[in-house]
């Protein structure tokens, strides 16, 4: 059914038809279009077969900057364009984000009538489109500084273009809008393989799932019991144990345990091969909710694409680990510790600017009011035990023996320091990046912690399982600073400071990761953070201008 035209856009095309002179009125196009973007600009909003326009601040001047002409004149373009959106849902995102069907609708329509009007809808219809795909591509669709003003990760569009003089570049480009997109994107392996893992566990949805497993007493190898058998169909699901293994039996013998493992390792769980309360919720997840885990993945890494770098640090909050990236390849791991739930480690990126050997540790403020402060009222010799000093505000050493500790409850004139040594709070080697949270990459005393599947046990910083490997790495220069340089610098028990290469710090929240075969890994959400950007995620489109860096 043909399209109503807005009273409104009708008058004002009138308007510059009657007033504009003879050089504007050469393309009617141009000046339907005009007509449009003038609405918009009156009226704050505008609508164009039932699709709202997102980019409003960036439209009316892109246009304006050519003199309303139109910009989609190639019909190829106009194609090209409908088959990018249409690969909108291997990254997570839904293609009526994009008009796809008001495209459709509208391009027939404008194809029908070549009325200007039409023409001009479809063009300004077009370019909304592509700049909220565009936008989306390179930033994510969540404006994730809006939901935690704690993330800071880099915003510019493309090279540091201005969006304004961008886009008509981009359409007009001779190459293919596929071929910008591979160019600009860069996505890595990483990324790719959580669009395959994506593509997997829609298949199977779209198959039905997989079954529940009832939640009873704890199974383990040896049981004979009838919920075995919908264990063993439910890991067959998910590839933990083989498609061709026998679904009826009962018995819970090695192969199963095996799966079992396999299933609790992908999962952040204990992986004894026990089936306990922890691993039948994971088992009893639905497959819509993993989908969009891997969904929220795969935005958060959008979220940091102007932050990566050849050589860069990521820890990964929710799996735990820290990843030292070197190109496109994955050089190094380790097991980290984060913050409490009560005490969360924030997301957002740094810069290394050096590393400590042998670090003292300022025992920050509120740590001193919540908990130093109370152990040494309850014990004299606390700071004699933890190797601590006291230090007044010029820097000099005070007898704690002369300080009358119970008459303080909130503000110290003094700080704490622990000094170097074994037992330090950093251990032995910690990793600077500024920021406002005084959060960095450090040593830990207590190790042992690092075997737990669960390790939010920090007040915030980030303690990393073997601190020394990744030195070497950062450094990068293996004939000055191997291991024995390093812990040349240890045995003199006296603080070093070093600089090093300025690389980027990712600290980043992804509940759905990868095992190093590829397959998926899913993460609690420990902070409680998914449903948040879950709801951005599939709510409405919010474009807002990027000035170039």
């Amino acid at each position: 059914m043909r399209r109503i035209k807005s009273d409104l856009a009708i008058f004002i095309l009138l308007v510059l038809c009657v007033a504009a002179p003879a050089s504007a009125q050469q393309n009617p196009v141009a000046e339907a279009i005009h007509a449009r973007l003038d609405e918009l600009q009156f009226a704050g909003d505008l609508e164009i077969g039932g699709a709202r326009i997102a980019a409003r601040e960036i439209i009316p001047e892109v246009y304006a900057n050519r003199d309303f002409e139109p910009m989609w004149t190639n019909p190829s373009r106009v194609e090209e364009l409908l088959a990018l959106i249409q690969t909108a849902p291997a990254d997570g995102l839904d293609t009526s984000d994009y008009h796809l069907e008001p495209l459709q609708a509208q391009i027939a329509e404008a194809s029908a009538t070549e009325a200007p009007l039409d023409r001009a809808d479809l063009d300004i219809l077009l370019t909304d489109s592509l700049i909220r795909f565009g936008y989306h591509q390179l930033f994510g669709k969540v404006d994730a500084a809006a939901l935690d003003s704690n993330i800071n990760f880099t915003r510019t569009f493309f090279d540091g273009r201005d969006s304004v003089i961008a886009i008509p570049e981009i359409i007009a480009s001779p190459m293919s809008l596929q071929q910008q997109a591979e160019e600009s994107l860069h996505r890595g392996a990483f990324y790719r393989n959580l669009q395959k893992n994506l593509a997997g566990y829609r298949e199977l949805a779209a198959a039905g799932g997989w079954p529940e497993v009832p939640v009873g007493d704890t199974l383990r190898k040896g049981d004979n019991d009838p919920r075995v058998a919908a264990l063993r169909q439910r890991l067959i699901v998910t590839g933990d144990l083989a498609a061709d293994s026998d679904t009826s039996s009962p018995l819970f013998e090695e192969t199963l345990e095996a799966a079992v493992i396999r299933f609790q390792a992908r999962h952040e769980l204990g992986a004894d091969g026990v089936v306990g309360k922890q691993s039948y919720a994971a088992l009893n997840v639905p497959v819509e909710t993993r989908i969009d885990q891997l969904r929220l993945s795969l935005e958060r890494l959008r979220w940091v694409r102007g932050d990566q770098a050849d050589r860069f640090i990521a820890v990964n909050i929710a799996g735990y680990r820290v990843f030292f990236i070197d190109g496109q390849d994955l050089a190094w791991t380790s097991r980290v510790m984060v913050g409490k739930t009560y005490r969360q480690t924030p997301v957002f990126r740094g810069t290394l600017s050096y590393m400590e050997i042998n670090p003292t540790w300022t025992v920050p403020p509120t740590i001193l009011r919540k908990d130093t402060l109370p152990a040494i009222k309850r014990d004299p010799s606390y700071l004699q035990s933890k190797n601590m000093s006291v230090i007044d505000r010029d820097g000099r050493k005070v007898d704690p023996a002369t300080i009358d500790w119970q008459s303080y409850s909130k503000g110290l004139p003094y700080s704490i320091r622990q000094e170097p040594g074994p037992n330090n709070a950093l251990g032995e080697i910690k990793f600077i990046f500024p920021n406002k949270h005084f959060v960095f990459l450090h040593d830990t005393p207590n190790r042992s912690l690092f075997a737990r599947p669960d390790r939010a046990f920090s007040s915030g910083c980030i303690r990393v399982e073997n601190p020394f490997e990744l030195a070497q790495l950062i450094m990068n220069e293996p004939a000055t600073w191997d291991q024995a340089a390093l812990e040349k610098i240890l045995d003199t028990h006296k603080t070093k400071r070093i600089k090093t290469p300025k690389l980027p710090v990712l600290i980043l929240y992804l509940t759905a990761s990868l095992q190093p075969d590829g397959s998926p890994r899913f993460l609690k959400d420990v902070y409680q953070r998914d449903a948040a950007v879950l709801a951005a995620l599939d709510g409405p489109v919010i474009i807002t201008r990027l000035e170039s860096e």
